[in-house]
């Protein structure tokens, strides 16, 4: 039977000249795992709200065509009637909190119901137990991780019992260990419970490390393709939209296999790794040998520092680290283990209970402890990983150019700079719109181009491609490895393992005990122990290279530089 189905659907928002969806046909069956794939702005996001049926009930604007849930017209049906149908997990869970206590927030569906006490009680701990959060059931939302807050949202519609499940981005507040987990839960999830569950994504490797059934490409509102995976990854469609492929079908590409050839080419555990390795071998030998390390400059040392939210459990103890002039470092490491803690540090958002902070000026060094924030901001800028923080404005351009204003810039020069960075940020088609219409993603851009305007010497930007599409993602990282080479020094803390191997030079992990390694991207990835640690997941680049023999760092180095060689 159909769950879903879209009969020549348009849809223009009420504040839109034109329309965001083009004739949209497509029908999802009862019990089928579903992807939705696209860049930003290719209307994915609209699709599933016309599922859930916040359009046309909440969000306004114009549907032409139908949209049944089941035999439901969505414009017939109430909002209330459709929720029961379906259950949306959206991509920031702190929008969908209700509860004072994650218990409360499961609950909201079943009070609303009237269901009674000791039967809210028994589904409340059955949903929080089989998701894995029954030890958090008296916390409030706000304090749990990431992939805790999106448990609670996935119990909290679930316990409706909805036929259909929605997951709107999953992945794109969690880190990469976090990040299996969920689509692993989701998986579970739809083969115990036999629903229809459609996820809407862009990190495509992420979501088919478990089976899905279709994958519905969308570009500039219009379905592209309606494809299996394995059609998919052998295909060329995700280039064309500016979408990132798996790692190791890229590698495949690069090393010059057939993939039309390749069986089980969707599963990276059951390829036929035997009749892959010579030529993926033949390939690894032709790599260049690896360039010497370049010696550079200190701007940043960080020496002897301890700080700790309270004396009981310090979050450093000794912490030592070195940012070197022109730097492209990544910071990683598991929630909790100081990475957000230390950059609050450096900006003076915080004060350490001991230690040093020197910034070396030119031929001067400056302790950071003399500056204020104002001061250090002027040397050193800071984004931070949720947008909604740091955004004070109405409009984009007034948003983007605030900095600047504030600096006593004339008129010309804030346009010139603020039009090339918006540009740069993929939000200039965007310049005079008003910040609330725009997704969690481009929000993120925004943020980050009222920073990039102001051009400090380093810039520390905290988790900057959450929720950015590939093409999105290679414009702004090809920017600021531009600003780099023009003698920004950056640090990303990041839990993004592409960004860390095609643009930091250095990754940085820390661990419980300060520094746990301090190598190339390549060589840290190619390191199981420390991969666990730090909540990162073992890259498809590296599992090739295992499954076939070949050393995984020199692999994961050459796919990289080959990567570099073609982008450029």
């Amino acid at each position: 039977m159909p769950a879903i189905t879209f009969d020549h659907v348009n849809f223009q928002y009420e504040s839109q000249a034109e329309p965001t969806l083009h004739d949209i046909n497509l029908t999802i069956h009862a019990g089928e795992k579903v992807l939705i794939a696209g860049p930003s702005g290719s209307g994915k996001s609209t699709l599933g709200n016309l599922i859930n049926g916040s359009i046309p009930h909440s969000i306004k604007g114009h549907v032409t065509g139908t949209v049944r849930i089941g035999d439901q017209d969505t414009q017939d049906a109430s909002l209330f009637d459709l929720s029961l149908l379906v259950g949306t997990v959206l991509q920031d869970p702190d929008s969908q909190f209700i509860g004072l206590t994650t218990a409360e927030d499961i609950a909201f569906g079943l009070e609303n119901d009237r269901v009674a006490r000791p039967e809210m009680h028994q589904r409340v701990e059955e949903w929080a137990t089989r998701l894995g959060i029954a030890a958090q059931l008296h916390q409030s939302p706000q304090e749990l991780s990431g992939g805790q807050k999106q448990r609670d949202a996935m119990a909290g519609v679930l316990i409706d019992d909805g036929d259909i499940l929605l997951f709107d981005e999953p992945l794109a507040a969690l880190d990469p260990a976090s990040g299996r987990k969920s689509i692993a839960l989701i998986d579970k999830l739809h083969q115990q419970l036999h629903n229809t569950v459609i996820i809407i994504e862009h990190q495509i490797e992420d979501v088919l490390t478990r089976p899905v059934d279709r994958v519905i490409l969308m570009a500039d509102g219009r379905i592209i393709g309606d494809l299996t995976p394995a059609e998919l990854l052998r295909s060329n469609r995700l280039q064309q939209i500016g979408l990132r492929e798996p790692l190791y079908v890229e590698a495949l590409r690069y090393a010059g296999c057939d993939l039309n050839q390749v069986d089980h080419i969707e599963d990276i555990t059951a390829l036929d790794t035997q009749a892959l390795a010579p030529t993926l071998q033949h390939w690894q030998d032709g790599a260049a040998a690896t360039p010497p390390t370049v010696a550079r400059t200190p701007l940043l040392d960080v020496t002897d520092l301890h700080f700790g939210y309270n004396r009981h459990t310090p979050i450093f103890d000794g912490l030592n680290l070195t940012i070197n002039r022109g730097d492209m470092l990544a910071l990683v490491g598991r929630n909790g283990v100081g990475k957000s803690t230390l950059s609050q540090i450096i900006t003076g958002f915080l004060n350490p209970a001991a230690g040093h902070l020197t910034y070396h000026d030119g031929d001067q060094k400056v302790d950071l402890a003399t500056l204020s924030v104002k001061e250090r901001a002027d040397k050193i800028g800071y984004i931070m990983q949720d947008p909604n923080q740091m955004i004070s404005q109405v409009m984009i351009r007034d948003e983007v150019g605030l900095g600047l204003r504030l600096r006593g810039l004339d008129d010309d020069t804030i346009t010139k700079r603020v039009d090339d960075t918006l540009k740069i940020c993929g939000l200039y088609p965007f310049r005079n719109w008003p910040i609330n219409a725009l997704s969690f993603g481009q929000r993120k851009r925004v943020t980050i181009a009222s920073i990039l305007v102001l051009q400090p010497e380093l810039l520390i930007l905290d988790e900057p491609t959450a929720g950015q599409d590939w093409r999105h993602y290679t414009d702004m990282m090809t920017f600021l490895e531009q600003l780099n080479q023009q003698g920004i020094t950056m640090m990303f803390i990041t839990h993004d393992m592409h960004l860390m191997l095609e643009y930091a030079n250095r990754t940085v992990v820390l661990g419980d005990q300060g520094v746990m390694l301090d190598a190339r991207p390549s060589t840290v990835l190619a390191n199981p122990e420390v991969v666990s640690a730090a909540a990162l997941a073992p890259t498809s680049l590296y599992q090739l290279a295992e499954r076939t023999g070949i050393d995984p760092d020199a692999f994961t180095q050459h796919v990289i530089d080959t990567e570099r060689s073609v982008r450029r």
